[in-house]
């Protein structure tokens, strides 16, 4: 518990109103006496929290965080994670089938009721599951698939119990962020972001204050968001730097949120996802998942809203990376920071002019392809294909801008600030089909899929 979160991460006001909703619901107890950290009794052990105690609960600090004082009837115990997983297994095709036979079943079930729970972060995993049931789904999701891809020929082979706790506990921090961030049809400030970014970390914080948790779990649980090619965040790893349980997190997190409720074609969708991403993550596991989608594809229905003209879309897309102001770098006395990072950028549009080759979509095979007679499965695929690329054209933006990070009363070159000006143009109006990209870096996606 001692532990300490940038303040600059976290507010406390955010996780109170939480739990407190919570209060308005179902009971939530103090489960001992809450004092201030200047040592006033603020709430008496036993007592009955409610909404109207929100002013009390945050008016100074606490002696200790809120999470560690106050309990709910409805307790979240291993019986009942492993029954919730289970339901997933069976309602889930994807999962039934990542299960496989009774003993391989069980054995993803053992993993995840193995988590180690102790009564804060119990406590926490019972919030997400009755405040933000999305999330909680989102993360069981994570667990078993994490659990299953523990089971790839890795260097390190990480053992199934440790993967599926880190899948089930990476998204702490999102209950101690402004709630906000889990509405996906938020636009969010430049604090907003900035937690965003951090949360992360802020599960890290979170879990190691139990000292009931591996190093290696909380490493990966800091690295869920990281990807091969140093595109991720918060810190940008890359290679090697990304230990092997971190790589199986950040893969599988991606994969519980295209099976979100209510999304269309999700094996579809993943395997389109696989395939335009392929430099992102760990090739053993991409194998592993790849095996387990190919052999259905041809008997899936895929039920889903097409663009009009994909080959359209896709090429001016594609026409917008090739556009990306590379000369950026040839700007005479540019900041050092500024030339690395765009020299990183530079790098990795090369890799995805690469990969929509290699993925049969490039410039001159769409060309060829043409627009005119699309049969119903080439329309559907490239509608996923645009919306991925387009997702991946706004990231790129993002990250330009967050490598350029403007001074006070400085402007964006005009080539780069051109550039910008396309993109918006180009993406705006193709936001209904990129809304949800699980790959996103904003964990909207939670709740949106």
């Amino acid at each position: 518990m001692d532990t300490p979160i940038d303040s600059d991460f976290i507010d406390p006001r955010h996780f109170t109103k939480t739990v407190l909703q919570l209060a308005g619901s179902c009971p939530v107890l103090a489960s001992r006496a809450i004092f201030s950290a200047i040592g006033a009794k603020v709430l008496e052990k036993s007592a009955a929290l409610h909404p109207g105690l929100y002013d009390r609960l945050t008016q100074q600090p606490l002696s200790a965080p809120l999470e560690y004082s106050v309990c709910t009837g409805e307790s979240l115990t291993s019986q009942s994670l492993r029954a919730a997983a289970a339901q997933i297994l069976r309602d889930i095709p994807f999962f039934a089938r990542m299960a496989g036979d009774p003993h391989t079943g069980a054995a993803l079930l053992d993993a995840v009721a193995s988590v180690a729970l102790p009564a804060a972060v119990a406590f926490q995993l019972a919030l997400a599951r009755d405040v933000y049931p999305q999330l909680y789904q989102r993360s069981l999701r994570t667990a078993l698939v994490s659990a299953w891809l523990a089971q790839a020929p890795m260097a390190s082979r990480p053992d199934m119990g440790m993967a599926a706790a880190a899948g089930l506990l990476h998204d702490l921090g999102m209950l101690h962020l402004d709630p906000i961030l889990l509405k996906p049809e938020a636009g969010l400030d430049t604090n907003q972001r900035h937690q965003l970014d951090a949360h992360a970390l802020v599960s890290k914080a979170l879990l190691e204050r139990h000292h009931a948790f591996p190093p290696e779990l909380l490493r990966a649980v800091a690295e869920h968001h990281e990807y091969l090619d140093g595109s991720g965040y918060p810190k940008q790893l890359a290679g090697d730097a990304i230990s092997d349980l971190g790589r199986i997190l950040s893969l599988a997190g991606m994969v519980a949120t295209v099976f979100a409720a209510g999304r269309d074609a999700p094996e579809q969708h993943l395997f389109v996802i696989l395939r335009m991403n392929l430099y992102r993550y760990d090739t053993a596991l991409v194998a592993r998942l790849m095996a387990l989608i190919k052999h259905e594809l041809d008997v899936l229905n895929m039920g889903m809203s097409v663009l009009q003209d994909p080959v359209d879309q896709l090429l001016k897309i594609e026409q917008l990376i090739a556009d990306w102001p590379a000369a950026l770098m040839d700007i005479p006395k540019l900041a050092p920071a500024r030339h690395a990072g765009l020299a990183l950028l530079a790098s990795q549009v090369t890799q995805l002019q690469h990969q929509l080759a290699h993925a049969g979509v490039g410039p001159a095979q769409l060309r060829y392809i043409g627009s005119d007679a699309l049969d119903d499965s080439l329309q559907q695929e490239l509608t996923l294909l645009a919306k991925e690329l387009a997702w991946q054209l706004r990231t790129l933006a993002r990250q330009t801008c967050l490598c350029w990070r403007l001074a006070p009363e400085e402007r964006y070159p005009d080539a780069l600030q051109d550039w910008l000006e396309r993109v918006d143009a180009q993406v705006a109006p193709a936001d209904v089909f990129i809304k949800n990209s699980p790959l996103a870096p904003v964990d909207n996606a939670l709740v949106a899929t």
